[in-house]
């Protein structure tokens, strides 16, 4: 029986183990700003590699998001509008804040946030828009910020799933106000919890630290509400290790996914992803969409992939408006959003993290094949 190929893996070696040996042995395991020396250094590395001029480190990606909402002022009797088609993380971080979810409509073919629907949700109450790269590809950036910056709203990009991913020649994490990346076990780039805001603008970069740190201005001068956000230095020293692996961690990606549409463009069944020419992914996952079916056939699907260990998943199976919690509330607002219900039913995800060999996604592929012949 051939060994479960998992959806995603670490992929960690003696540099990850060495370098969360020599922090504990150092004895410094966090600081009271946030502000440890492989904290700083990870930053001062992330904020080079992604071409931001600044870099905050939080404890994890919801954590990012929920600060970045903070540092933006938003709170109570304020709107943000977001994909339901993404992880409910983002959705709790605007409720955290105390504004309102707005729920917008995705593109058919990328699933990232479409500028109409966004255009549909806004009214007076809007302060921030928060699009999310989903499954590594960007979201179209540019009309969103265009409309941001006519409107005055501030553009919080939600990149958790897109480190190393490209929009119009320049990485994720230089473009929009702010920029939210998780680093998540699965993630391109892990630190088995953690998370990082990426920013051009100085005033978010300060307001950041503060609010990762208890609002504090100084020790114990507390200016705005904030939260215990700290990234410890485990969790820094290991990200040193993993940023300085994360272009080839890429290129296999990349090579795994171009593998993969090699071996499924000849399935008429399948919509395969892609890219434009001003999008790169970042190949988080490979997801394609089964044509013309409803869930229970794209679940059965799924099912025979398990069935020979191959760990495929339906991100989002439920979207976040449909959620027990979201859908009860009375603090959440949204239009039709067809095209976030419809992929819901249809979507599912393959592997294609570094890991993997050719042999393992030639496995899958002709799996997949066979399932939906």
């Amino acid at each position: 029986m051939r060994e479960l190929i998992r959806i995603n893996q670490p992929f960690l070696g003696k540099e990850e183990i060495d370098s969360a040996v020599e922090v504990l042995r150092g004895g410094i395991l966090t600081d009271k700003s946030g502000m440890g020396p492989r904290v700083l250094d990870f930053e001062r590395n992330f904020a080079k590699f992604v071409g931001a001029k600044h870099a905050v480190a939080m404890v994890n990606g919801t954590a990012a998001i929920h600060a970045s909402l903070l540092s933006a002022d938003i709170g109570l009797g304020d709107e943000v509008i977001l994909p339901s088609f993404t992880f409910v993380g983002a959705a709790n971080a605007v409720m955290l804040s105390g504004a309102t979810p707005v729920f917008a409509d995705i593109d058919r073919e990328t699933y990232c946030l479409r500028l109409d629907s966004v255009e549909e949700s806004l009214t007076a109450r809007t302060k921030a828009i928060l699009p999310t790269d989903l499954y590594g590809y960007p979201a179209d950036l540019k009309p969103i910020l265009q409309l941001g910056k006519e409107k005055g709203i501030v553009v919080i990009e939600d990149a958790a799933q897109a480190h190393g991913a490209m929009y119009d020649g320049k990485r994720v994490g230089s473009i929009a106000d702010m920029t939210c990346f998780s680093f998540y076990a699965a993630k391109n780039l892990t630190t088995g919890e953690g998370g990082m805001v990426t920013t051009n603008d100085d005033e978010y970069a300060q307001t950041l630290r503060m609010v990762r740190s208890h609002g504090e201005q100084r020790p114990y001068w507390s200016v705005r509400l904030g939260a215990n956000y700290h990234m410890p230095e485990i969790a820094a020293a290991i990200g040193l290790a993993q940023l300085k692996k994360l272009p080839s961690f890429l290129e296999k990606r990349r090579h795994n996914a171009e593998l993969a549409t090699e071996k499924l463009s000849m399935s008429g069944k399948l919509i395969l992803p892609r890219e434009d020419e001003t999008r790169k992914h970042s190949w988080y996952v490979y997801t394609v969409r089964a044509r013309g079916v409803n869930a229970a056939k794209r679940n059965k699907i799924v099912d025979k992939l398990w069935a020979k260990n191959i760990e495929a998943a339906v991100y989002y199976s439920t979207p976040v408006h449909s959620t027990p919690f979201y859908r009860s509330s009375n603090q959440v607002r949204r239009g039709k959003l067809p095209e976030t219900e419809k992929a819901s039913r249809q979507v599912f995800s393959l592997p294609v993290h570094p890991r993997l060999s050719d042999n393992d996604v030639e496995y899958v592929s002709e799996t997949l094949r066979k399932a939906i012949a």
